[in-house]
């Protein structure tokens, strides 16, 4: 099998140019700058949960050291916990803590569910480009006559067409909404295990608890699935 006859750029450009066109159109170019953003993402760390521990150590042993009234905030550039130990400082109870954990964690579900709900868009959108891209193609048959090279060329740009849609969707669009949705989940749980244990080990600093109870447990956030899109 020859797989240069497989690449053919008028069929690419209308599969993947279509696609394009059609997906910032409907999800708006906002969905797609975040989409940039997290598919960015996936070839770097999201979080290092060991670091951020042995950063919040330091700020745990300050705490019990001074107590709360004396601690000074221990920023390490993450944006959630710098903030959840400032309300934690600053309001001297675990309810801040959460309550800042809890704005942070929807802001980034947000944004990776928009992502996914974005990339699963373009993947229902590529197959009908490969169709667009097919129907196109069968237009370009001779009228006037039958020549051979004409009828072989107009027929292998519609058969590209459909596989190029096809294969856009499947092995690419598709795989990167689920690579965004699990990365997404994983970083979340670690973060939810991580705030749990900076909460039990400040408790007692700050005294009888006066808001909501902390989650005993992880419960898994809503993210949009390919399944359900």
């Amino acid at each position: 099998m020859n797989l240069m006859n497989l690449v053919d750029g008028p069929s690419a450009a209308i599969v993947l140019g279509g696609t394009l066109i059609a997906t910032v159109l409907r999800s708006g170019i906002g969905d797609c700058r975040t989409t940039l953003v997290q598919l960015a993402g996936l070839g770097s760390s999201r979080f290092d949960a060991d670091a951020a521990r042995s950063e919040l150590a330091q700020q745990i042993q300050e705490i019990h050291k001074d107590g709360l009234l004396r601690a000074v905030p221990h920023h390490f550039g993450d944006s959630e916990f710098d903030e959840a130990t400032d309300a934690l400082i600053g309001n001297r109870t675990v309810a801040a803590l959460l309550a800042a954990h809890e704005k942070h964690k929807a802001r980034r579900l947000g944004e990776s569910t928009r992502a996914v709900r974005t990339l699963s868009q373009a993947a229902e959108l590529a197959p009908v480009f490969g169709l667009a891209g097919t129907l196109i193609s069968l237009s370009q048959l001779p009228t006037g006559g039958m020549a051979q090279g004409a009828i072989s060329g107009a027929i292998s740009m519609a058969v590209i067409t459909t596989l190029y849609g096809l294969l856009c969707a499947n092995l690419v669009l598709a795989p990167l909404a689920r690579m965004i949705e699990r990365a997404a989940l994983a970083e979340e749980r670690v973060r939810q295990d991580l705030i749990d244990w900076l909460a039990g080990q400040v408790a007692d600093a700050c005294g009888p608890r006066t808001g909501p109870a902390r989650p005993e447990r992880y419960e898994r956030p809503t993210v949009v699935s390919l399944e359900t899109a």
